[in-house]
């Protein structure tokens, strides 16, 4: 079943399968759906094959050749021009074909009117013949049309995609460098107080890095482990700031394989600290809180605020971190999550849904 299945879909990749097998339904699913007996169905056969060559002329000039040149572009006395023309042509051609060739096949006797004769009655011939000559013209065009918009659409598809990841990939990009210019700065500081907790800084943030770099590269991800990426930076952000820091961490996963996409939590997280955190602020606090419930994840992240807003060395000023979470929240779950701030004079807080 499988392979069959394969085959299908190879057959109908292949433009040339796809018009040998059109003109096949064509020639012989005819008589089938007609119900002939043997006899008529072998003679109405020949005049098929005859006749064959003709509509089929017809229909891929009309449809590859009238229609995109002039029609597509608007040019539409041209187009009807030469419709009329090439219609007077094939109906002669498909006549001639039909009395020269189909009825003598046939075996049929009578009067076998030449060429000169056959032009000469041309209005004759095209109302007896254009039906049979552009009988599966209609079906064919909608057909190319069919598969013309769905190829568009794909295209179309794949190219937002494409931006959408190149987007993304951007945002992603100016996440690594702020959080790797932050954690080094916590390194630094505890180096100059020689502290004894440097190495285990060193190693967290070998971890964090190597996690950045190299796992978060999936569209999704464990959402435990972004919790654990997000313990770790927990951990280090507690170092640096020892006992003035009030912070709350709570988590709790009724799926254990629940994935979303990465580095939405410690980018929400990281700003928080970043304005929330600063000298000015007597007893800053920060609290977390995220949970998973019926693949729904409720993320609610708290922080105080100094009444003046602190300006990043590097740039990244209040509301930048922001915009990038959202940015990406736009693009990934479009329609998909909630977004609520509340602010206050002295604190932020951040209240995030998103439908997994």
């Amino acid at each position: 079943m499988g392979k069959s299945l394969q085959f299908l879909d190879k057959l109908l990749q292949n433009r040339i399968a796809l018009h040998v097998l059109f003109w096949m339904c064509v020639l012989f699913l005819a008589p089938i759906i007609a119900d002939r007996s043997m006899s008529e169905a072998m003679n109405s056969l020949i005049y098929r094959v005859v006749g064959l060559p003709t509509k089929m002329q017809a229909t891929y000039f009309l449809a590859y050749y009238l229609i995109p040149k002039y029609f597509q572009k608007e040019k539409y006395f041209q187009f009807v021009l030469y419709f009329l023309l090439s219609t007077v042509l094939f109906c002669v051609l498909y006549r001639f074909n039909n009395v020269q060739i189909a009825e003598r096949l046939a075996g049929e006797e009578g009067y076998k009117e030449p060429i000169w004769e056959i032009i000469q009655y041309y209005d004759e011939t095209i109302l007896g013949y254009i039906g049979r000559v552009y009988s599966v013209t209609i079906p064919f065009i909608f057909i190319k049309m069919m598969r013309s918009r769905s190829a568009e659409k794909r295209k179309v598809s794949r190219l937002e995609k494409e931006k959408i990841d190149a987007e993304l990939n951007f945002l992603k990009a100016q996440i690594h460098p702020h959080f790797l210019f932050n954690t080094l700065n916590n390194l630094y500081a505890l180096t100059l107080k020689k502290s004894d907790h440097a190495p285990d800084v060193v190693a967290k943030l070998s971890e964090m890095l190597d996690y950045m770099l190299y796992q978060c590269k999936e569209d999704r991800v464990l959402i435990s482990k972004e919790i654990t990426l997000l313990q770790h930076y927990l951990d280090l952000e507690k170092l640096r700031y020892g006992e003035r820091l009030h912070l709350k961490f709570e988590h709790h996963l009724d799926n254990e394989i629940a994935q979303m996409a990465p580095l939405i939590l410690i980018s929400i997280v990281e700003n928080a600290f970043k304005h929330g955190v600063s000298g000015s602020i007597q007893q800053p606090e920060v609290r977390i809180s995220i949970e998973v419930k019926e693949n729904v994840s409720y993320i609610r992240v708290y922080n105080t605020k100094p009444e003046i807003p602190q300006v990043d060395e590097m740039g990244y000023k209040k509301g930048i971190g922001e915009t990038n979470v959202k940015r990406q929240l736009e693009l990934i779950y479009p329609n998909r999550h909630e977004w609520h701030c509340i602010e206050t004079p002295n604190s932020y807080e951040v209240n995030l849904t998103i439908q997994l």
